[in-house]
Order: structure tokens, then sequence, then C-alpha cells
């Protein structure tokens, strides 16, 4: 094998540019041949894809012959991995030359941003999400992977595309108009490689570098909670005021040195000096040292040029059968253990003022024109940004099954905990208003039970609960640092401050009970409140049938307005068409708005109320129902696509300065039917609401997920699916449990080699008895519930805390009930809510209530 891997040098010469993206009907299958326009001025073979024997084969990636005309230019460029079979890179040879280029990054996705064979990289990299397999800078060597170690594509859980991205710096080197065609060149094989690489990124996501500061520290920590990996190579990044990154292992309180770098430097992977290997249980920890000297403002973290970013990247290997390709760490989980760190890590690195980066984000040594590059983002950092971030379903948590009314809204209070607003047995249909926007359905009174649920993130546990007899139908809640809730009624047409430890009412009341109006007094349906963290300034959106934004004092009293009703295809700035959700960014005093029925997101200076950007992407179809901004990312939910539309329902993650998607979930258990609100946490963990599911699903980002890790852990299909079932039947009794040490022991069962009898049979006649005795206990169980009238009693559950109260059903509550079935659907589809009357969908047969 080694033999034939040496002949890649004698196949891999200069060739004239490198494969632009086509549709799939075009691309290549297996290694066959084509030919492509190439530019005269590029030598060299016209194959891109150059077999190398019966299993390798060699990618030679290339821009097809570009030529920038702007310093600091990004151009992207894709190619199709020529084979829907499993194939593993095992090496990257640049084919580069620093005079032209100031670095290149590689990417591996699904689908690329763009059709064209080349284009600029301010469109996107990727659709979906983008990991990083490859970077290269000046002077930077090779990144050459150990033996038996590749990158993982295609197949069933690979990249499809490779996304070449090259930024060109200074572009003195185009004066002549040549056109360039730097590249890389792989080496893939599809034979199955014993260990797969991968990538671990540790980044902070709220450091604040005050202006003139000497010496910021920006720490990152996290347990690792893997089978072991084995570092080999490292890749630090910051923009101009980083100083030193440096990476350690921290086990049994010593530090082992993972790399230490300047980020001054070429930012390529270097390898590191001695192999690390990381194990369960292990801390992960880094230190970017910054200066805020220079600066009259402070400094944030960004996507920008005048931001900053505090990134190491570690590329490792790990067992195939448990490997694990992206994973992430954005915390600091052990912030007194940095007092420990070795002092090496606070000594910044001196760095000649000949090596030093050149151009865009790093520092300028040559241009005279420095101005119009800070003005400009940078696409390096909102793509790694886009490969970053990723969040899937937390499926060990019940909250999911345990069901209230009609969930408006979703929060987090100063402890984390999650907070729901739901409508009980109230719902919101056709019969709810007039045409005047007047209440119709106040002879029902207020819903009788408690509205405002104070949930364990954790296990759904209720922990508090209140909002008895006050509303008619919820919308909006938002949590101020205090602790106290922001909610309105769109029934009421009224905004209440409640503290939630009193049973006084409420602290403050905006508006006029059941009085639609659109003066300074009166709203009309309000949908959502934000609270100005630092002012206490109070923003109300107003509404469904008010098309503005209202800020009051902190005492309630009305300070101004801005906002119209828009009309036609193309809604200016400022226009509405129901601002249902909004979001703050504290730091850079911005206000953003869920503009739903235009299916945008507009953000506004909050002091001047000046237009400041607008998010729109065709992925979100005609609707924007709920957003919420946390470090540096913006979460949305988006509405059923119109009758022929193809936008799915589900979530967004944003890079808040670009506004371009970096990752988009779903859940897996149940679907999204109405997602109305949304809410993040610093951690990544994402709530969404749903108003017609009576759903509230827990979403974690990727670093958090140990259940993710098993599924890319070469564990069959079937094994996960036990598995899965093995965590939610035994969450109540061991919620601690490691997800890790569950599938070791059932591995352990699965594989006992001295075992004689079968295990299917084995399993079989294990799952018998439990299925007897529980389809027993289920017998026992309605039984006693007919007995008793349907109360429920012992544990603590939403079907239990709900069923106790006046006229409402328990249907869904049950444990055992089916997720998401068409019977229940359709018993579901009677009671639509006239949120969703925007669609144009035949209108739904109302219930009466």
């Amino acid at each position: 094998m080694a033999g034939v891997r040496s002949l890649l040098v004698l196949l891999l010469v200069f060739q004239s540019s490198c494969l632009g993206f086509r549709s799939p009907l075009s691309v290549f299958k297996r290694f066959k041949e084509t030919t492509r326009p190439f530019s005269d001025e590029c030598l060299g073979t016209t194959r891109p894809v150059i077999p190398i024997d019966s299993s390798d084969f060699a990618l030679d990636i290339r821009m097809p012959g570009v030529t920038p005309t702007q310093s600091d230019t990004y151009f992207c460029m894709s190619m199709r991995l020529p084979t829907d079979e499993e194939a593993f890179v095992i090496d990257f040879k640049p084919r580069a030359s620093m005079d032209t280029v100031h670095h290149m990054l590689l990417f591996g996705c699904n689908m690329p941003s763009s059709t064209g064979s080349y284009w600029y990289c301010d469109e996107g990299t990727c659709i979906d999400k983008a990991n990083i397999l490859y970077a290269w800078a000046r002077n930077a060597p090779p990144t050459r992977l150990p033996e038996g170690v590749g990158f993982r594509v295609g197949g069933e859980t690979g990249s499809k595309y490779f996304v070449l991205q090259v930024h060109y710096g200074d572009i003195s080197a185009f004066r002549d108009n040549h056109k360039d065609c730097s590249g890389v060149s792989l080496h893939l094989t599809r034979l199955p490689q014993p260990l797969i690489a991968g990538m671990y990124l540790m980044m902070s996501v709220d450091t604040v570098i005050p202006a003139g500061e000497k010496v910021v520290n920006s720490d990152i920590s996290c347990h690792y909670k893997k089978y072991p990996m084995h570092v080999f190579a490292y890749r630090v990044h910051t923009h101009h005021l980083g100083q030193v990154v440096s990476g350690y292992r921290v086990r049994n309180e010593q530090w082992t040195l993972i790399g230490r770098q300047s980020p001054q430097l070429p930012q390529a992977f270097y390898p590191v000096e001695h192999p690390v290997d990381v194990s369960f249980g292990d801390i992960l920890a880094a230190r970017c040292v910054f200066t805020g000297e220079g600066r009259t403002e402070d400094t944030h973290i960004g996507g920008t040029s005048s931001d900053e970013m505090c990134n190491l990247y570690i590329m490792y290997y790990m067992e195939a059968k448990h490997a694990v390709s992206f994973m992430t760490c954005t915390q600091n989980v052990a912030p007194d253990m940095f007092r420990t760190i070795p002092p090496e890590a606070n000594i910044p690195i001196p760095v000649k003022s000949d090596m030093v980066m050149m151009h865009g984000h790093h520092k300028e040594t040559e241009s005279k024109d420095k101005t119009p590059l800070l003005q400009q983002p940078k696409r390096e950092e909102e793509e790694v940004l886009e490969q970053d971030f990723h969040v899937e379903e937390a499926l060990d948590w019940p909250g999911v099954y345990l069901l209230p009314g009609q969930v408006s809204a979703v929060a987090l209070d100063p402890k984390n905990n999650l907070v729901i607003f739901h409508r009980g047995d109230h719902i919101w249909d056709g019969n709810s208003f007039d045409s005047k926007f007047v209440y119709q359905q106040r002879g029902l009174g207020p819903i009788e039970e408690d509205t405002i649920l104070v949930i364990d993130p954790n296990n759904a546990t209720v922990l508090q609960s209140s909002g008895k007899n006050l509303f008619y139908l919820p919308h909006g809640l938002s949590v101020d640092n205090d602790g106290n809730y922001w909610v309105t009624d769109v029934a009421l047409h009224q905004v209440f401050k409640l503290d939630p430890n009193s049973k006084e009412g409420p602290l403050l009341i905006l508006g006029r009970s059941m009085q639609p109006g659109s003066d300074q007094n009166h709203f009309c349906q309000p949908t959502d409140v934000a609270v100005d963290p630092d002012t206490g300034t109070i923003f109300v959106s107003d509404g469904y049938c008010n098309s503005r934004i209202m800020q009051f004092s902190p005492s309630g009293n009305f300070i101004t307005q801005w906002g119209e009703e828009s009309s036609g295809r193309n809604p200016k700035p400022g226009q509405f068409s129901i601002p249902h959700s909004l979001a703050l960014v504290p730091h850079l005093d911005q206000l953003c708005v869920a503009d739903r029925e235009n299916g945008r997101i507009q953000c506004f200076k909050t002091d001047t109320k000046e237009f400041v950007q607008e998010i729109k992407h065709a992925s979100f179809g005609r609707n924007v129902f709920a957003i919420s901004y946390v470090s540096g990312l913006l979460f949305a939910v988006n509405g059923k696509p119109y009758f022929g539309d193809q936008e799915p329902v589900q979530g967004f993650v944003m890079n808040f300065s670009s506004g371009e998607i970096i990752d988009t979930f779903k859940p897996v258990r149940k679907h999204f039917d109405m997602p109305h609100d949304i809410t993040a946490s610093a951690d990544g963990t994402v709530y969404v609401g749903d108003a017609h599911a009576n759903t509230v699903w827990k979403f974690t980002s990727a670093e958090k997920m140990e259940h993710r890790s098993v599924k890319k852990a070469g564990i069959e299909a079937q094994e996960i699916k036990e598995s899965e079932a093995v965590v939610e039947t035994k969450m109540e009794n061991n919620p601690a449990s490691s997800e890790l040490q569950k599938i070791q022991e059932k591995q352990k069962l699965i594989k006992e080699p001295d075992s004689g009898v079968p295990v299917v049979l084995i399993t079989t006649l294990l799952v018998i008895p439990v299925v007897v005795l529980l389809a027993i206990a289920i017998f026992i169980r309605w039984k006693k519930s007919r007995a008793f009238g349907g109360k429920g009693s012992g544990g603590l559950n939403l079907g239990n805390f709900f069923a106790s109260r006046k006229g409402y059903s328990r249907k869904g509550f049950d444990r055992l009930s089916t997720e998401g079935s068409d019977h229940e659907k359709d018993e579901e589809d009677g009671s639509e809510s006239e949120e969703e009357y925007s669609a144009p969908l035949p209108a739904p047969t109302t219930s009466s209530s």
C-alpha cells in the first residue's frame, strides 16, 4: 500500500484548474474521466480525478483560472466526491505559492452554497454544516496524516463535497492579469482505515477585551467524555489582538502541552511535539492571551476584522468503530483550574515582522490603504463559525412527552431553568375575535390552571407554577435579569410584569383590559416583550393588528414607537407584517424583530431606532415565527410552508455578524407543527415550544451530546435504538449515568465470545417477561384510573399536574401514548390556531370549546 501511495508524487502535477460544482447528474462516478474548459495559463493535466490503483485515487482541487481584482478577495469553488461509496482522505499536498495566496481552507459538506464553477465566498461556503479538513498559509509545512489515519468522506455519513476557499491578500502579483489555479491535491483510498481523523474545536464565545487593557486572558475548558482520541496536530486562530494561544490536556491536575503558538504566524496545522492521548475524564483546556492596547472601545468576539476570536483547532484520530468526526468546546467548566496553568501560556511568542500574517483580519505590513480592509467583514471568521456549531435533539429529555396546553412561549430564568407559558384548556381559533379584534370568548373566564411553569432543564420536573386565573390567551414571555416575568395576552391586549415569588398580583400592567387600540395607552394583540438588561427599558412588539415596536421606561411610561404596516412583495426597512418576536443584542445596542409574515428578521439600534440589517433566507420560507440571541449566534424557527412551497419547518442557527445560516435542526421525536417560540442559553442549549403540537423540545450543542458520539461510534442502528430505549427507561432512576458506560456494557453482553446461545434467542427470552409485566401494569393502572375518576398519583409529571385541573383533558399526557399518532393529530386538527391562517391552506373546521 505504501508503494502505491508513493506514486502520488509522480501522478499529481500542476494542472490548469479545479472542478466547479455541477449537477448531481453530471458528477464523476468512480474514476470516470471527463474534460472541462481550462485556462491556457494553467498548465498540466486536465484530469481532476486521477486513478492510482483499484482502491486509491487522487483529487486535484484547483481554482479554475481566476484573477482577483481587489485585495482580500475570497474565492470559493467546489468538487463533488467522485464516488458514492465511503472513502478516506489520507494525504494533503498544497498547490499554491505564498507570492499569490494568503491562505487556503478546505471544507467538507453535503451541499455547497453556489452552483458556479467558482464564486465569491461572501455568498457562503456550504448550505449545511461545514467541517474544516485542511488549512494552509504562507511558509506553512504540509499537513501529513499518520499511517493508517484518514478523514472519512462519502458513504452514508461522510461529506459529499469538498469546498476550497482561497484568500488572495495582496494582489500586486496579479498586475499582469495572469490567472491563478492554486489549490490542494488529495490522496484518497476506499480501503477502510483503522483510525479516523477528526477535529476538536475550542472556541470562546463571550470574551470581552477592555480598551487599553494590557493583558486579557480568555480561558476555555471542557470535560472530555468520549472514547480515547490521539492528538497529532493543532492550529490557533485570533485576529489582531491575539498574542499567544496554548492548549493542554489536564489529567489528575497535571498539565500536558498539546500546542502553543503565536496566532500572528501562518495559521496552518502544526504537528504536536509529543503525541498526546485524551481519555474519558480528562479536561481539555486552552488560553488565548490578548492585549487591548491601541483600542479606544471594548472588543468582543465576532466575525469581522474589528472583532476578535479565540480558537484552538485540535486534529486527532480515534479507532474507526468509535470515531467522532467533529467536537466543540465553548465553555469554561473549571475556571479555578487556570490558577495552576503553566507560566508559558502567559508569555507572548516573539514574531519577526516578515513572518506576520498580512491583510484582511491580520496585521497589515505593506498595504497603504487600510481603511477599506477594516470595514469589510472577513469570510474566514464566518466560516469558522459555520463549521463550529451544531445542535441536536436531547433524546434523553422527557419534557417532550409532558404536554401542557398550547405552548405560546418559552424562556430561561437567571438559574437557567426553563419557563413555559401555555394556554391550558383555552385555544385560539376562528371564533376567538371579531373583525375589530375584540375577544369573543370572555364568558369562558380566565384559564383556571397555572399557565406559567418552571421546569428543571435536566429532568423536566415542575419546580414551580403560577399564573392561575390571570390570562385568557397567553402569547409572549421573557425573563429579566431580576427573574421577573414579562408576558403578553392577546385577548386582554395587555402586557404584565410578574414577580414569580409573589402572590400579590402583577407588579406592572400596560394596556387596557379587553380594549384593542393603536394609541400610546393601548395595544392590539401584543406579541412579545424585551427588557434591556442595562437600562431596564421595555420594548413591546405590537402586534397582530398594529405593526409597530413600542418603547417604555422601566416604570411603564411611554417613550416612543416606530414601524408601519408593510404592503407589497418588497417591504421596506421598518415595515412589519406581524412583528412576532423580539431579541435584544445588548453589547451592540440592537433590537431584532421577527417580522413574521414578511419572512425576515430586522435589527435596529435601540437608541436611535436606526435600521441596521435585514436577515432573510429562502430557506425561511414565508414566515419567521421567533428568534433568540446568545453569544454571537441568532436562533430562529420558521412556520409551515405554503401550499406548493418546499421549505421545511425547522430551526436555524445563524452567525449574527454575517446573518449566514450555520446550522439547521429538527426534532427526532415527533415533528414541528407550529414552532411558536425559541430560547437559547449561553452553553448552546435550545428550547422550542410548539403551539399546535403542545410540545417543548430540548436541543443541545454537539459538544454536550454524549448520545451523538454514540451514534457515530460505528454501532449498528439496532444497537442505537436499543441504547436509546435504555436511556429513556432508566433515566429517572439514574439520570447521571454515563452513556459511554451503557454502550460498553451493552457491547459486552451482545458480543460475548463464549456464548453458545444465539443473541436473538437470549434477547427474546429476556424481553417477553418484561413485555408481559408491562402489559399487566398498564392494565392495573387503567383500572385504577377508571375507579378514581382518571386522576393520577405518584411521580411529578405534567400529566398528573394538569389532570387535576377543572375541565382539563389528559389527552396526550400518558407516557405510553404514541409519538404524534395520526389519531391524535386528527383530533387536534379541529382546534388549530388562527395564528396559522396566513397560509393559503383550506380553513380548518373549528370545534366548540
